[in-house]
């Protein structure tokens, strides 16, 4: 059985976690090493409490984000991806650009082979409004 490195993890298993509402920041997340990057396989995380505001109102908008990733060199880190979920909680911006934030800072963090965030947002006014964006490697 292979063993995870934990060395670099700064937010699982700590006790001293610092909680960010308004302030999303890709630094926030965290990878590991993929002990399988010779295969494809699909990691789907879905995170049902979502929330952020809208620019303009300030009422807050509330979804279900699901990002579904086929990872290469580096794998998510679940807790740290909590927590930059929750650094949307008072963030004013549009759903599109949340979405499409989302995609590009994960992209950016861990470099997968395939991703798609996917962000189903609560009716307002009667409308569903659900965004989907997708990256996939050269």
């Amino acid at each position: 059985m292979k063993k995870d490195n934990v060395k670099d993890l700064k937010n699982l298993g700590s006790k001293k976690t610092i909680y960010v509402y308004d302030e999303p920041n890709s630094k926030i997340l965290e990878t590991f090493e993929n002990q399988f990057s010779h295969r494809n396989y699909h990691t789907k995380f879905v995170f049902n409490e979502f929330t952020s505001l809208c620019p303009k109102t300030g009422q807050p908008d509330f979804a279900t984000v699901s990002v579904e990733y086929v990872a290469d060199k580096k794998c998510i880190e679940t807790k740290s991806l909590k927590l930059y979920f929750l650094s949307f909680r008072q963030y004013g911006s549009f759903m599109e650009t949340i979405t499409n934030q989302i995609l590009e800072d994960l992209v950016e963090k861990c470099k997968p082979r395939q991703m798609k965030v996917t962000s189903n947002f609560n009716p307002r006014g009667g409308t569903f409004i659900n965004v989907i964006a997708a990256y996939e490697a050269d």
